[in-house]
């Protein structure tokens, strides 16, 4: 194949752009094969696996996300905790555009937090505090040891945005795991609602998720994943279907390098070594802001 130059007499479509980086080199090749990627994994009937880290979720792209749910591109989602706080807080309330280069010290004593160049007053915080008195009221009503993926099923039935991964999730009745949840604002908020005497037998076991994810691992006749960044969403994502003999598909988004051993930064095909990727498995690393990338790659399907 040779490589062509990007050129366009009109405007193009964003199907069109994807299709002329298919032949441009570098990572624009990439994100074109990550476009034909999906579009495969679907087409074959495959169990997807979408996973993602909490700072996605504070940016725009939680509605990408949500509209991936929404559209059957994710029948199981692998998440941290803080992507469940930040899609409850922006069902209610916006964060807000900063910069890079903000006085951090200032911030904090005006009560607002940074995340790259997105701004959230503590005031969400205090917002999330009150949602989740009700979302544990409710899941505790019946038990007191609840799972990750239940906590993130009552959030979604509470949520009213369709802009919310959570409520789609919720309808399409996509279970949420999130085996870091405490490690988040919810476990803050986990841990003021056992002080209350009444709920101080409250409790989340991480491992209640374990059987149900292996289940729907084991019994998929094809795998895929679509991992946006690294970290615990990327590897219990990885890891699950280590005992089916990997994943048929697997399409990485993400800024990590992989010269520190880091799992995070660990390419598809490292993950073919550990049985995580089948030896023959499709995959696909880009390497790119998934702000910029995964837009791209999801709507160049429509």
């Amino acid at each position: 194949m040779d490589i062509k130059d990007i050129h366009f007499e009109r405007e193009p479509t964003v199907k069109e752009l994807v299709g002329a980086y298919s032949e441009s080199g570098f990572q624009g090749t990439h994100i074109g094969q990550a476009s034909e990627l999906m579009k495969k994994m679907k087409a074959e009937g495959a169990t997807i696996f979408l996973a993602f880290t909490a700072n996605v979720v504070a940016s725009g792209l939680r509605g990408v996300l949500a509209d991936m749910v929404r559209e059957g591109y994710a029948d199981v989602i692998i998440t941290t905790g803080g992507a469940l706080d930040h899609d409850l807080i922006k069902a209610h309330e916006p964060y807000l555009l900063g910069s890079f280069h903000e006085n951090d010290a200032k911030l904090h004593q005006e009560g607002v937090n940074r995340i790259g160049n997105i701004l959230v007053p503590s005031s969400r915080y205090e917002l999330l505090e009150e949602k989740m008195q009700n979302v544990f009221s409710e899941v505790s009503k019946d038990k007191k040891i609840v799972s990750p993926s239940e906590i993130a099923k009552e959030m979604g039935k509470q949520i009213d945005d369709k802009g919310s991964f959570l409520k789609q999730a919720y309808e399409r009745e996509v279970p949420v795991f999130s085996p870091g949840i405490t490690d988040s604002a919810i476990g803050m908020q986990t841990y003021f609602w056992k002080q209350q005497k009444e709920n101080k037998d409250f409790g989340i076991d991480v491992t209640k998720d374990m059987q149900q994810l292996a289940n729907l691992a084991l019994n998929a006749e094809k795998t895929a994943g679509i991992i946006v960044g690294g970290g615990i969403s990327k590897h219990h994502t990885i890891g699950v279907n280590l005992m089916r003999g990997g994943l048929d598909y697997a399409l990485y988004l993400t800024t990590a390098e992989p010269w520190d051993g880091s799992l995070s930064g660990a390419p598809a095909k490292e993950a073919v070594s550990w049985g995580k990727i089948k030896e023959k498995g499709e995959h696909v690393t880009v390497h790119g802001d998934a702000t910029i990338t995964l837009p791209l790659i999801y709507y160049s399907l429509k």
